[in-house]
């Protein structure tokens, strides 16, 4: 087998072969009738849209959304971007394909930063709590859910949609609160486990295979109410955990989105609240607009209009003088 070849090194008229995971896939139909299979295809360094032309059917049975595939094929430029025509495309296992560098990790837009290293300054920062009942509770959370803390993203397809993102935007809002906390007077402990726990119910709202979804649970309830019930669950199990602190923090959780209209079930009604919304904020739209940008594949110095933002945005390039 060829030389495997990312997402992010793909180049017009270049042949390609390598491991993908299929996101999409849908039998459309030509002007002239024709069918042909529309794909999305991801690794851990880019996305890129595919088309099939020819063998249509038989390709079709052989791959389905969600399946790592292996793929041959030859890299086009449609409408100024980048795509790929697929001429050989099969579901990947490690069984069949180890042998030829195929590693499930290769597959999964990971976090920058090492999920293990981002855990043990979560656990610092978790210790520096001074109010023992919340220093308890948020601990007790943590290392419950540890195994999917360090994979989890943090959403499906919004800030952070990559495996351990939630980790990686919880770290990010931590910092970020332990900064600024002070400037505005508050209380620092609460602050903080308002961030460590804001969302914690998408542990249980979104899966963690290979392509992030929304669980049953998730479209039932949303990770707010899932959240509240965690959190409830864990302070039952604490000794004389107070009523009142329990009734801000889970405040905190049902108003941290901040609008009625971004589905919050409350309105931030006290400092804490408010901060930890607006940090959440910050750090999720910093996210969107660092991800628009590395992923564009415009030449020059502004992305197109083809993203969250809606705007071409400035990627850097030109000297200031």
């Amino acid at each position: 087998m060829k030389p495997i070849t990312p997402i992010e090194a793909f180049q017009e008229g270049q042949k390609v072969q390598g491991f993908y995971l299929c996101t999409e896939k849908h039998m459309r139909h030509t002007r002239t009738g024709e069918l042909f299979l529309d794909v999305m295809l991801r690794d851990r360094t880019g996305v890129i849209h595919a088309k099939i032309w020819d063998k249509v059917t038989q390709f079709n049975e052989r791959f389905a959304s969600g399946d790592p595939v292996v793929v041959a094929g030859v890299v086009e430029t449609f409408q100024d971007r980048l795509q790929l025509v697929i001429k050989k495309i099969n579901r990947a296992s490690v069984q069949y394909y180890g042998r030829y560098g195929y590693d499930p990790a290769l597959l999964v837009p990971t976090a920058p930063r090492d999920a293990k290293g981002m855990w043990k300054e979560i656990v610092q920062l978790i210790r520096t709590l001074k109010n023992r009942h919340l220093r308890n509770l948020v601990a007790r959370i943590y290392r419950e859910n540890k195994e999917r803390l360090l994979i989890a993203p943090a959403s499906v397809n919004m800030h952070h949609n990559y495996r351990s993102g939630f980790l990686e935007h919880t770290l990010s809002m931590a910092q970020i609160g332990k900064q600024i906390g002070p400037y505005y007077d508050v209380d620092i402990d609460l602050l903080l486990a308002g961030i460590f726990l804001h969302d914690i119910g998408k542990l249980r709202e979104i899966s963690t295979g290979f392509q992030a979804e929304y669980t049953d649970e998730g479209n039932f309830l949303g990770h707010i109410v899932i959240g509240r019930d965690m959190v409830r669950e864990a302070a039952q199990a604490i000794s004389s955990f107070p009523s009142s602190l329990l009734l801000m923090l889970e405040h905190m959780m049902l108003s941290h989105q901040g609008h009625y209209e971004w589905k919050s079930p409350k309105q931030p009604a006290f400092k804490e609240a408010l901060l930890l919304h607006l940090i959440d904020y910050l750090d999720a739209k910093m996210n969107l607009m660092e991800k628009a940008i590395n992923e564009d594949q415009n030449e020059g110095s502004w992305t197109d209009r083809k993203n969250i933002f809606r705007i071409p945005l400035y990627k850097g390039g030109h000297e200031t003088e």
